[in-house]
């Protein structure tokens, strides 16, 4: 059985780094470095899930979520937001623009494979 694809968009390479190592043996881990990078990786891969960050340079994830679920190819990939503010107004904006789960860094990593596991 193939593994599945989850895409990581942060723009943090540490963050990026954290969960390729946490998820990488069970998952293909696929990056983007931003928002804008993250709707065209999901478009070309059409990944499984999207871990998303909210605050990331040229497009945040909440626009990059709402393109995402816009979107006929992508709006069934269960996006989940994570962000290192965990106001509960973001938790419902994510939630109301589509997110699946929302997890505020820093994260357990695993309370992230559990919630993967779960949305898969």
């Amino acid at each position: 059985m193939p593994k599945k694809k989850i895409l990581v968009a942060d723009d943090e390479a540490d963050i990026r780094q954290l969960l390729q190592k946490a998820l990488g043996r069970d998952y293909v881990v696929i990056e983007a470095e931003d928002g804008i990078e993250a709707v065209n990786m999901a478009n070309a891969e059409k990944p499984d899930l999207i871990l998303l960050d909210i605050m990331m340079p040229r497009q945040d994830g909440y626009k990059t979520c709402i393109k995402v679920k816009a979107s006929e190819a992508t709006k069934n990939i269960p996006v989940v937001m994570l962000t290192g503010v965990d106001y509960e107004l973001n938790r419902k904006l994510g939630e109301q623009l589509g997110a699946a789960a929302y997890i505020t860094k820093p994260f357990q990593i695993d309370i992230l494979k559990d919630t993967i596991r779960r949305l898969l």
